[in-house]
């Protein structure tokens, strides 16, 4: 990691990062707070060398901080930063776990159809761009993270030999609870993942990503990150960008699973029976995690389903600064 900090928490910062990177969570999901961190200790506690109550309640009602959403997630990583010192030894202040606003509930967004019909439109045409190949690349990985709700960090980091072209299975390796899994793509999905690959085979011989930025290494999470909001922006050319939801490639899972609980509740399908084998297939490590994609359905199709709400709200899941 190349980034350098200033203050005393230097390199607990540091390796808080390297610990949280090997147990497979995403380093840009919480490395702009250690940055802020970081920089609002260099100035303000100078000398400090221990994370205190006063540093802690400061650095998350400072004045820079302009919205609620702000504070709830600079409590969740603070709070996070506090238990990571304290398991290594380190004299450190916690921040209690009943603090205001230390449970955060993060809020997807959720793509009409209309709207992922014009997103990938305008993915499809960057395959017209002077890097037509690199745009074959964005309508294929980003198709495959929507209609096998896999995690970007899944997809990016897929390796040829582990995608089986004859079944449209695919081994999911990198996953964030380090258990592998199979996902079996769409007939849909098989026959453009076959054309890609026929390409992908002519420029990148001898690559073990399925997906190559180069011979040597896959895309970045923040190089997609950054193609996919400019492949929003540009699908709502009529509305001003200042003004636009924050999308991330992630909310491409989130519409998989909305999509299938969508068609199951429309089915009359019973949940409580179904939920485990989305779960599995997602490869959420509990049942909660699965159910919270119920909270963002249609508010008029959880009416009419029939839910049984006092069971979901037994297993929903408190959502974490963490997520990869």
């Amino acid at each position: 990691m190349n980034t350098i900090f200033s203050s005393n928490f230097s390199s607990s910062l540091k390796s808080m990062i390297e610990y949280k990177k090997t147990i497979g969570y995403s380093e840009n999901t919480y490395l702009p707070y250690c940055k802020n961190f970081d920089r609002y200790c260099f100035k303000n506690y100078p000398k400090d060398e221990y994370l205190t109550k006063d540093i802690v309640l400061d650095w998350i009602s400072a004045s820079e901080c302009k919205s609620d959403r702000i504070i709830q997630a600079r409590a969740g990583f603070i709070r996070g930063f506090g238990k990571y010192l304290s398991n290594i030894g380190i004299n450190t202040y916690v921040l209690p776990n009943k603090f205001n606003g230390i449970k955060q509930k993060f809020s997807p967004y959720i793509f009409t159809d209309d709207e992922l019909s014009s997103l990938f439109k305008t993915i499809d045409k960057s395959k017209n761009s002077r890097n037509s190949f690199q745009g074959l690349v964005f309508s294929t990985i980003f198709r495959l993270i929507y209609t096998c709700g896999l995690r970007p960090r899944e997809a990016r980091l897929l390796k040829r030999t582990t995608i089986n072209l004859n079944t449209g299975e695919i081994l999911i390796t990198q996953t964030k609870n380090h258990k592998e899994r199979i996902v079996v793509m769409s007939d849909d999905m098989l026959s453009l993942a076959k054309k890609y690959l026929y390409l992908r085979d002519l420029a990148y011989q001898n690559c073990e990503w399925f997906f190559p930025l180069s011979h040597d290494n896959p895309y970045s999470e923040a190089l997609l990150q950054r193609w996919f909001k400019k492949f929003f922006i540009d699908s709502k050319s009529q509305i001003d960008p200042d003004i636009l939801p924050i999308v991330r490639v992630y909310d491409l899972r989130h519409r998989f699973a909305s999509a299938v609980l969508s068609k199951w509740l429309s089915e009359k399908v019973d949940l409580n029976s179904k939920l485990p084998y989305l779960s599995t297939y997602m490869g959420h490590s509990s049942l909660s995690a699965t159910a919270y994609y119920i909270h963002i359905l249609p508010e008029n199709l959880m009416k009419s389903s029939g839910i049984d709400w006092n069971y979901m709200q037994k297993i929903l899941p408190e959502v974490t600064l963490w997520e990869d």
